[in-house]
């Protein structure tokens, strides 16, 4: 329910998006997101903000932030 509409959510197409960005890039990823993906309707979706604690490149061992250039 819905402002006292029913909906049915099954009709809905969902996606989820994972992403990973440096903290230098959070709040500037979270507007393009916003900014896009608005439309002012049900099921516009919703954005979770999670910590990764440590990243690792498989290819080289490489650990760090540096990882994700």
């Amino acid at each position: 329910m819905y402002r006292g509409v029913s909906y049915s959510t099954s009709d809905i197409q969902r996606r989820y998006l994972s992403i990973v960005v440096n903290d230098d890039f959070e709040e500037v990823t979270i507007n393009a997101i916003l900014k896009a993906g608005a439309t002012g309707d049900v099921g516009d979706g919703k954005i979770f903000i999670s910590h990764i604690e440590e990243v690792y490149r498989i290819r080289t061992g490489e650990k760090g932030g540096n990882t994700l250039k």
